[in-house]
This record gives C-alpha cells, structure tokens and sequence, in this order.
C-alpha cells in the first residue's frame, strides 16, 4: 500500500520518461507517474459507511484518486514536453522563448485509482514560440502495479495493456512580459482582514480530510493527515456567511509549501497552485445548501486554471509565514452539478490565478424521488 508520510511536490510530481510515439505524423511525448495519487481514506479510520459510500465512485474494492494527481501532472508532463522538445532543437536558429503554464483546461471522463500508475500522451497542438499548447491524453493500466506496493511504480507498468482515457487537458504557455497596467480587487487579506488577524495563520484548523458537514461533525480531523504537497488550514468563516444566499457565500484556506520547491522551475510552482485548488471544492458546495447532511456524490467534470501574472509571480517561498490564501465562492448550482470558482492570492495580497470548477454535487434520492437519468 502506499506510503503514509506527507510527500512534496516533487514526489509526488515525479515523471518517468517512456519512449516517443508517432500519431498521424506529429512526435507524442511520453511520461508515467512513479507516485501513487493521493486518497484520503487513509486519513480518515472511522467514518460511518453510509457517508463514506458516496465518494466510492469507481470500481468496488478499488481506491479512487484524488483528481488533483492526474490534473496538476498532466501540467508538469506538457512542461516537461515542452522543455524536451526544446533541448531536442538545440542549436536551431529559430532562438527558444522561456515560457510559463498560462492555462490549464482538464476534463475527467473516468475514475483514476491509486493501485497503478497515469500514463500521460502529449501531443503539440501549437508551436507558436510566444504561446505553444499541448493536448495532454491520460490512460490507465487495466491491472494493478507490477508492484504488490502499488506505489513507485516501475518502468514494467508502461507496458499493461491501457484502459479507456480518464483524463484530457489543453495546457498553454506564454512569456514574461512587462506589464503596461495593473488592476484588481482589493485582496483577500484586506477584505477579511479582522477574521484572518484574530489568530495566526497556523492557529486555524487543518483543512478536512473530506469535507462533508455530517461526517466533520462526527469525527473531526486534529490534525493534518497525509495530504502531500502543501499544508492547508480552513478559516472559520460561519458567522460571515450565516444567511447569505449560496453565491454570496466564501471559504477561506490558507496552505503553504510542506518542502521547499525549487524557484527556477515556475511550472512545478503553477501546478501546486492547482493540486491545493482542486481539495473539497465540491464538497463545500453541498453543505452550504445542506446536502452535507445527506450526502450523495460528488464528482469533478471540468476544471479550469488561469494563471494571470508572470510565471515567475507563481512561485511560492518556502517559510512560516508563506501562506497563500484560496478565496473560493459558489456561483451555480443546478441540474446535479455545482461551479466553484476560487481566486489564489499570494502573501502579498497579489491576485495570481483563478480555478473555475464543474462537477457533481447531489444529495441522496429519496424512494420514488428520482426520475430519468443524469
């Protein structure tokens, strides 16, 4: 089974380079995950069952993982393609642009499980030197790791016979440039400045393991579990939102590195943004409108990250008292599915990229309730 200690990113980002393909003649790079995606069912030792059952959207008996793996490492495997692409033309006379993500586009088709490795397919669709992007396709082994462990997987699983594609992405890149004007809302650190001063940073709870309200109350989380990456708090913020209307609603997490991440490699800076956003969104949905209570699934669909700085700007120190803040809201909620839309300032108060988020947000049918199909 995987491990039980908090990973950083670059564990848990870890690529393996597998040989090239050719598709209707354009080079498709290749990688494989070497880490196994994160669950949280491994923090979690007691939760009753009908709560728990909800989340178990794949296959019996089979571990889900956490959408947030395979979206942020479909990130570093387009900027890990693009940098080998680049090495390859070493020489040539067209000069290379230095180039930062600027957008990622996710669509989760099929559940990831954690016992096997993501084997990620990246395809140019642009090589504009100023503003390349790629098609990043995911795929699974059928069969669970060579590896009884299921973790750090071994070259071997590349060779399993792949499921169906669980995962697809755009990812765009642009350059640094010198900004010609600057304008935003005020931060978030001044918005709530007297609920985030009333204690530190570090004082505020640890982000739940699975943020349903029913299963928080019945056996809350004291500590911060193994969620990899970053650590993450939640702010109180239940008498601000008390009788407000869902979209005029917040939640506040702050998070920090858990290890340093190197500053020259903005990307990998990018796609931790991204891992954080992608934690108990949906689940926060349901219970500001009481499915928390009732529980039924929740399930990611799209998801989309926008990073609005230079790629530099991105890039998270490492520190006590480098916490940035993930402001999220809920715009929509309709048809079986929610939107969480969130905006990531840095210490600093500077407004560094916004997550838009679809997905399944449903309570449990009650007898003879439901009617057609979703």
């Amino acid at each position: 089974m995987p491990s039980n200690e908090r990973l950083p990113a670059q564990e848990v980002f870890r690529l393996a380079a597998l040989p090239d393909e050719v598709e209707n003649g354009k080079i498709v790079k290749r990688y494989m995950s070497q880490r196994s995606a994160w669950h949280p069912e491994g923090d979690v030792s007691i939760v009753s069952e009908c709560v728990y059952s909800a989340l178990k959207t794949g296959p019996p008996n089979r571990k889900v993982a956490f959408g947030g793996h395979v979206y942020s490492q479909a990130g570093i495997a387009a900027s890990k393609a693009l940098v080998d692409m680049q090495s390859s033309r070493a020489g040539a006379s067209r000069r290379e642009v230095s180039v930062g993500i600027h957008t990622i586009h996710g669509y989760f088709s099929e559940p990831g499980l954690i016992d096997r490795p993501f084997i990620y397919s990246v395809t140019t669709l642009a090589p504009n030197p100023s503003f390349p992007n790629f098609l990043v396709t995911v795929r699974q082994p059928l069969s669970s790791s060579t590896n009884p462990a299921g973790d750090h997987f071994p070259l071997a699983d590349a060779e399993l016979p792949l499921g169906p594609v669980c995962f697809n992405a755009l990812v765009s890149f642009r350059p640094s440039v010198v900004s010609q004007h600057v304008a935003q809302e005020l931060p978030a650190q001044t918005r709530f400045a007297d609920i985030l001063s009333s204690r530190p940073p570090s004082a505020w709870d640890p982000a739940p393991h699975i943020d349903i309200a029913k299963t928080v109350g019945e056996f809350p989380m004291r500590n911060p579990g193994t969620f990899p990456v970053v650590d993450m708090k939640k702010v109180d913020l239940a008498a601000f939102n008390e009788g407000k209307p869902l979209h005029e609603r917040r939640e506040l997490l702050l998070y920090r590195l858990l290890a340093p991440l190197p500053v020259d490699h903005p990307d990998s800076h990018i796609c931790a943004h991204a891992y954080e956003a992608d934690r108990n969104g949906l689940l926060m949905i349901g219970n500001h409108v009481g499915f928390g209570y009732n529980f039924g699934r929740a399930a990611s669909l799209s998801y989309s990250f926008m990073v609005h700085v230079n790629p530099e700007d991105a890039v998270m120190s490492y520190g006590e008292d480098e916490w940035w803040i993930q402001e999220a809201c809920f715009p929509r909620l309709e048809a079986g599915r929610g939107v969480i839309m969130s905006k990531i300032w840095s210490p600093k108060g500077v407004h560094v990229a916004t997550e838009y988020q679809d997905g399944l947000c449903q309570r449990q049918w009650k007898p003879g309730e439901r009617k057609g199909k979703l």
